[in-house]
């Protein structure tokens, strides 16, 4: 199997998608000023007290307090306090973490009111980010993710991870960072660190560090508060720390920026895959290019088709995700027991795909088409239980319930992906009355006279339907020809999959949009 990322970089938002064997399987789209991601840590301040919840809400800037509970303050909650005291006394000179004193760990059954007052200063870091009508999850442990290992302050242990199943690795792996640790610290080996020499170990042990003196200064010089102390790496830089692997063929960007960023990254972390990073300067945008746009239209919505004409129904609550496996028009020449052993197999194929794609978290209850016989329900389970491997997200898969449902729990860190696969008519904007569309062509060429004779931009690229391309793009002397040589040849015309037919977008040489949209179009 191989694997590709293709980043797309737009003005507001920016989209990452996953492709294995060219098959979209992940795929996150956020916009680029976004501030409440999972992993930032805060010094923030303690807004009100919930003695009958164990637990108290937090001040991060967020518009909902964020929630935190007495179980996630951490057993070293008191070191932690005691440490950001003797920071912020001194604003000259940073107190050395090596020198903290460690105190003894809270009481698991202690009250939240013992250690906590409103207006009381916090350090906090986000491990769920704002659903629905919910703030932020916070936690009082802190760490520092890197793609080898996990630092912890004021941690005591170190840790790998259980799916490293070699002895003999395990045991070299906790005596090379016993050896390397900073004092004051714990940390967690993660799978990928598995046969990696001391020197890379090190070297990203250093790194996670000095992030985590960085974020202490950031405490002991700036009165603000909620304050930002440590942010995430960008998205698309922390989605590859997750997910890179050897099988890699390509990474695709279009921007120049953060290809840099992204180069730099992998330079770092597997400097021979440095040359897999690639910018894209084509004409054609790159979600087209790499047929992302089609297979996000036909994976998200409600209705969800796969192998021979048997579809998904997905609907989302507030509480859970619900599926509903459809035959559909199906007509094979199969008893009916093989035919619904053959739709449900499918059926958890694309289930699986669409949990990652979406990112659907919580409760997932999946209901397939009955069958009688209980080895044809176990193999069904073992086939969910198999495709669910590839999901790196924490989940729970329970056997077929005797009324034929599946119950799925997925760990859930951010609000699931819901793309809108449905177009509203840009011309009509939904009222079912438009103006003639062999006129349609008309109306560019006055938008474009204006932008090039009365705005006075002369190199720009009008983005439209495929087919509304094709048909300006045909003959010997084209409409685009004709274009040109009355405008000038700054007249770009590109085809993209994300319009509508009659849609149209505008932008200048340096990729800015520009608003073409007569009063009439809005309203």
């Amino acid at each position: 199997m191989t694997s590709e990322v293709v980043i797309d970089v737009q003005q507001k938002n920016i989209s990452i998608a996953l492709l294995e064997d060219k098959r979209l399987v992940e795929y996150q789209n956020e916009p680029r000023e976004a501030s409440f991601s999972v992993g930032n840590i805060y010094v923030a301040k303690v807004k009100k007290m919930m003695p009958g919840l164990n637990a108290c809400f937090v001040d991060v800037g967020y518009e909902r307090d964020a929630f935190l509970h007495y179980l996630d303050l951490g057993p070293q909650f008191a070191s932690f306090q005691k440490y950001q005291k003797q920071v912020q006394s001194d604003r000259r000179k940073l107190f050395p973490f090596s020198k903290a004193s460690r105190l003894p760990d809270i009481d698991k059954d202690g009250t939240i009111t013992s250690l906590l007052k409103p207006g009381q200063e916090v350090l906090v870091q986000i491990v769920k980010e704002p659903i629905s009508t919910k703030g932020p999850r916070l936690t009082g442990e802190l760490s520092f993710a890197g793609r080898y290992l996990v630092l912890i302050p004021f941690g005591d242990k170190v840790s790998v991870s259980s799916k490293i199943r070699k002895g003999e690795e395990r045991t070299r792996l906790k005596q090379l960072i016993q050896s390397i640790k900073p004092k004051n610290c714990g940390v967690i080996v993660r799978t990928v660190a598995e046969g990696k020499r001391v020197a890379e170990l090190d070297n990203e042990l250093k790194i996670l560090t000095q992030r985590w003196e960085k974020a202490l200064e950031k405490v002991q010089k700036t009165q603000k508060r909620p304050q930002l102390i440590y942010e995430e790496t960008g998205r698309a830089v922390a989605m590859l720390r997750d997910l890179f692997n050897p099988s890699y063929e390509s990474i695709v960007v279009n921007n120049e920026e953060i290809f840099h960023a992204v180069k730099n990254y992998i330079g770092l972390i597997a400097p021979e895959k440095a040359g897999i990073v690639k910018l894209y300067d084509g004409k054609v945008p790159v979600f087209d290019a790499y047929n992302v746009t089609k297979q996000i239209k036909a994976s998200f919505g409600k209705v969800v088709n796969y192998a021979h004409g048997a579809y998904l129904i997905i609907e989302h609550t507030e509480a859970l995700h619900v599926v509903d496996v459809n035959s559909g028009n199906r007509t094979r020449e199969k008893e009916q027991e093989a035919n619904a052993l053959d739709v449900n197999l499918g059926a958890a194929d694309e289930l699986a795909r669409q949990l990652r794609l979406r990112d659907m978290g919580g409760i997932i209850v999946v209901d397939f088409i009955d069958m009688h016989l209980a080895e044809d329900r176990q193999m069904l389970y073992e086939r969910m239980c198999k495709d669910m491997q590839k999901d790196r997200a924490k989940h729970n898969i329970l056997p077929l319930s005797k009324f034929g449902l599946m119950q799925i729990t997925r760990q859930r860190v951010r609000p699931a992906m819901d793309v809108n696969v449905e177009e509203t008519c840009p011309t009509c904007n939904g009222t079912g009355k438009i103006r003639s569309s062999i006129l349609f062509t008309d109306q560019l060429e006055r938008k474009i006279d204006r932008l090039v004779n009365k705005i006075g931009i002369r190199k720009f690229y009008l983005y439209v339907h495929p087919y509304v391309a094709a048909y300006i793009n045909q003959g010997m002397i084209s409409l685009k020809r004709k274009w040109q040589m009355k405008f000038g040849f700054g007249v770009h015309i590109v085809p993209s999959q994300k319009l509508a037919f009659l849609q149209y977008e505008f932008y200048d040489d340096k990729g800015e949009f520009i608003d073409m949209k007569e009063e009439i179009e809005t309203k």
